[in-house]
């Protein structure tokens, strides 16, 4: 038996969830090949959003970039209710549901489903779903499998989260021991990062963007100004303009940003993650401009990381509509003619336009996480 390999080696690497979903969904496949997709939504308990997030079913993904609150899809919160999965082997008993998500399942001919439940510490943060395209197929022999693999899906998915929001939850708090709640307070955070999330979704299709680089970009862009620590608090705090001297050393945060975080990666043993490049772009370059005017490297266009375009516009529209000690909010549509008169030369367009044709999202977003500290 020396000549045996593990079917599951590849969990080993360090590979996007993806991937890791997809060498899980490969063992499956070797005993039951009626198992044509297995895809896992995360939920957002802040904003009741429920999210598409990785999957391993080929060239056919009917939900790509897709969310809903989970109040409204009834058969997938009476699944979190009852704290129980559920097994439908024949869809087309949802042939007359209202939901989006139903309709394009249907539309993908898929005809069986297996709904788990996700739970990490008795706190549900989402579902991984099982599907086929023949009808019938769910007995308890494959239940029994299947129950297995979605608490290794489950563990998979939530151990690489719990280790990237370690990482957050610890550079919250150097910022925090920083005495850095007046430059970012946990609103702008809030608000900023679902901003970011709006715009890479808009501009997936463009892009070919999927849902787990949509959701790091959620997860990284409050991270943005963490470099500001390394900014003394004369300059930092300053309520007034400051010096050509003072200007300079604020923008060295761009900088100290990435030399902190490549630091924390280093402690929190993430360094080889590749994904975490978007993290460290989104710290060093979201101060770039298009006209090559910008901080720390004077890049110009497209060589600007994609994510600091992104990451840039949500920043400045969040900046331009909160209320600070040095200036009242502007309203909405001010913002958006600022913001297109910047478009060309300091933001990215795409994601200007992105931002702009999101309102409702965006009002919804400003409303639910309003400023406290300087109200």
């Amino acid at each position: 038996m020396s000549d045996h390999r593990d079917a599951l080696e590849n969990l080993n690497h360090h590979a996007p969830l993806s991937e890791k979903l997809k060498t899980l969904h490969a063992a499956l496949v070797k005993r039951f090949t009626f198992i044509d997709r297995v895809a896992v939504a995360i939920y957002d308990p802040k904003t009741d959003e429920l999210k598409t997030f990785i999957h391993s079913s080929g060239e056919a993904n009917p939900l790509a970039h897709y969310q809903a609150k989970l109040s409204q899809a009834r058969s997938l919160q009476k699944i979190r209710e009852r704290g129980k999965p559920r097994v439908v082997n024949d869809l087309t008993i949802f042939a007359k549901g209202t939901q989006e998500h139903t309709h394009r399942i249907a539309t993908e001919g898929y005809g069986a489903s297996y709904t788990v439940p996700m739970y990490f510490n008795g706190d549900f943060f989402g579902f991984v779903f099982f599907n086929s395209y023949r009808t019938n197929v769910f007995d308890e022999e494959v239940l029994h499998l299947l129950d297995m693999f979605a608490h290794l899906i489950s563990m998979v998915v939530m151990g690489e989260l719990a280790s990237l929001r370690t990482l957050i939850s610890g550079v919250h708090a150097a910022r925090n021991f920083a005495n850095m709640r007046d430059t970012e307070t946990g609103a702008h955070l809030e608000r900023m990062s679902r901003y970011a999330r709006i715009v890479a979704k808009e501009l997936a299709p463009k892009y070919g963007f999927d849902d787990e680089y949509v959701e790091q970009i959620f997860l990284f862009s409050p991270l943005h100004d963490i470099g500001k620590i390394g900014i003394p608090d004369s300059i930092l705090l300053k309520a007034g303009l400051l010096e050509p001297g003072e200007r300079e050393i604020m923008k060295t945060h761009s900088e100290k940003g990435r030399q902190l975080i490549d630091s924390m990666l280093r402690d929190f043993r993430l360094d080889s993650f590749g994904y975490l490049n978007i993290l460290r772009n989104i710290a060093e370059h979201h101060h770039e401009t298009l006209d090559g005017e910008g901080y720390p490297h004077r890049l110009r266009g497209g060589d600007i990381p994609i994510e600091s375009r992104i990451v840039a516009v949500a920043d400045v529209f969040d900046a331009l509509t909160s209320k600070r000690p040095y200036k009242e909010a502007w309203n909405m549509d001010e913002a958006f003619q600022e913001l297109r008169k910047l478009a060309g030369s300091k933001l990215d367009p795409d994601c200007v336009e992105a931002l702009i044709k999101n309102r409702v999202q965006l009002e919804e977003i400003r409303n639910r996480f309003q400023e406290s500290s300087f109200s």
